[in-house]
């Protein structure tokens, strides 16, 4: 396809090239999806000089790491590696500026290249209705790692919702490295959650790798039982998860400001209508098509 001029926000990092009336007629092939991990950087890192404004940096060596933040003992739940290979990655960092309150958040969606760039998405959030903020000002970020590149990076904001469910089967009396299965779909992207510890749902503490893919937030939700669905920010167990050796299903519903949790017993129980089981099924099939 041509060469197009995207809406641009920032390029840091790179210098993007210049387009003359010869440039527009640069074929630069098709365009592909780039697959990315997310990074919860913020558990093992602060960021020396919070950015007051809207800006990006790309990182790609140990020495550009030190530049931009301090190192500190992980302050998550879990732990986290905090090493970055730079030989095979660069880490991007992403800022929205400063926020007068609690509530903002921007995140990156999915990347995109062809021949001549490298075109990384992006959405903003503001405070959601409902939705309980502080006073205190916020500087919202996000950070993944993306292959080594000497493309141009274009920064290109779109229009997403930050509605996803959460799916997920686990087993905390097992030990292997595949005993807990959990997965974010939206309408942009899946993400597949990497070394979750059973009871620890703070999803924002884990890395994540991911596949684009469009709409299917919308498709599983439809799938939702209404009783699920009334819940509305509320938990709710059915059956006894976790106990003995069976584990346990886990599904989380995001919608704006509020937060839904389910726990479901492998087993079928008496407190799970029909609506549920097939519903539990429906979430074990999802976790065995995206493993």
């Amino acid at each position: 396809m041509k060469k197009l001029m995207l809406s641009l926000f920032i390029a840091f990092g790179f210098s993007a090239c210049s387009l003359s009336n010869d440039d527009l007629n640069v074929d630069c092939g098709a365009s592909s999806d780039v697959s990315f991990t997310g990074f919860p950087l913020l558990c093992n890192y602060a960021v020396k000089t919070l950015p007051t404004n809207p800006s990006a940096i790309v990182v790609s060596s140990t020495e550009k790491m030190e530049y931009y933040f301090t190192k500190h003992e992980n302050t998550c739940t879990v732990a986290s590696d905090p090493n970055i290979d730079f030989t095979q990655k660069f880490l991007v960092g992403i800022f929205a500026g400063a926020k007068p309150t609690s509530g903002y958040a921007i995140k990156i969606t999915n990347i995109v290249e062809n021949n001549c760039q490298m075109v990384i998405n992006f959405y903003e959030k503001g405070p959601q209705a409902g939705e309980t903020i502080s006073s205190s000002p916020t500087f919202p970020s996000d950070f993944i790692l993306i292959p080594r590149t000497s493309k141009p990076i274009i920064f290109n904001r779109t229009t997403e919702t930050s509605d996803n469910v959460v799916i997920g089967s686990y087993n905390d009396k097992c030990t292997g490295a595949d005993c807990q299965k959990f997965f974010q779909i939206n309408n942009y992207n899946i993400q597949k959650f990497l070394n979750v510890v059973a009871g620890k749902y703070d999803f924002n503490q884990y890395k994540y790798s991911t596949v684009t893919k469009r709409d299917d937030y919308t498709l599983f939700l439809s799938k939702v039982p209404t009783e699920i669905l009334n819940l509305k920010g509320q938990t709710k167990t059915y059956g006894t998860p976790g106990s003995a050796e069976q584990g346990g299903i886990y599904f989380q519903l995001t919608q704006g400001s509020v937060v839904t949790k389910i726990f479901i017993d492998p087993n079928d129980t008496a407190d799970q209508s029909s609506e549920v089981k097939l519903f539990k099924k429906t979430i074990q099939d999802k976790i065995t098509s995206l493993k």
